[in-house]
């Protein structure tokens, strides 16, 4: 299992850190978690066809988790590629449909289909040898926190959250968590995780769970990222990674 963090930022622009969004490889064949703004341009390089994309999960539809969606299924059009699986938390669909009735064009030419999951659900995409399950995240809309498993390992992708029991009792056992962090320690702040933040509930967990990698930084982030990884190693035995864009993990 190959992950690439095609985008590691948030909806403010960043110098080297385009909008969320993750790529895993499962035997070879791609599924992509969160579509901001920017990442369907990384694709050439990481060195993937964003055609062999047919699939993607969302975490909640703020714009720098979904803005390239749209996007990425008008380039798969324009190169004969016109199904595509989407999966999302309550509301995805009335979204979806909106945006793309505004594009009467597009909307005759593909095949979209949007599957809502509640919290706590648990499936195998089509085409796929994995099962993923998900839980409600500590956020200001509706959130999933995504855990998937596959032959060669397991992660969970936190999304937009506060620190969260339920995010982090899906992360038990776990090779990999990768959790966002928006702000520094000094700053108090809703619906996003600061380094202090997450140690505190971290301590809790600190055996159950394989290595961290820490995304999804706000401009406020920059020069304190070494500062996190000192602030959770006090109450974290595993890796700590500060995510990158175009980074590569392999579990």
């Amino acid at each position: 299992m190959e992950i690439t963090f095609l985008g590691t930022g948030v909806a403010i622009p960043q110098k080297n850190r385009v909008q969320s969004g993750i790529l895993v490889r499962l035997d070879e064949k791609p599924l992509l978690i969160d579509c901001g703004s920017g990442v369907l341009n990384r694709f050439p390089e990481a060195g993937v066809s964003h055609t062999d994309v047919d699939t993607v999960l969302l975490s909640h539809l703020h714009l720098d988790h979904v803005a390239d969606l749209h996007p990425l299924i008008k380039a798969n059009w324009l190169r004969g590629n016109t199904s595509m699986k989407v999966y999302g938390p309550e509301g995805t669909e009335e979204w979806f449909s909106k945006v793309i009735d505004a594009y009467e064009y597009l909307q005759e030419e593909v095949d979209v289909d949007v599957i809502e999951l509640a919290p706590g659900k648990e499936f195998t995409p089509e085409g796929f040898d994995c099962e993923i399950s998900c839980t409600a995240a500590a956020h200001s809309v509706p959130t999933l926190a995504y855990r998937v498993t596959g032959e060669d390992g397991e992660f969970v992708y936190s999304a937009d959250t506060e620190p969260s029991r339920d995010v982090m009792d899906l992360a038990s056992e776990a090779d990999l968590l990768i959790h966002e962090c928006s702000f520094p320690s000094d700053m108090k702040v809703t619906n996003h995780t600061t380094p202090s933040s997450l140690a505190d509930i971290l301590e809790e967990y600190n055996n159950e769970i394989g290595s961290i990698c820490l995304t999804h930084f706000y401009p406020e982030m920059r020069g304190h990222e070494r500062e996190a990884v000192h602030r959770l190693k006090g109450y974290f035995e595993g890796n700590v990674i500060l995510a990158e864009d175009l980074m590569k993990l392999e579990l």
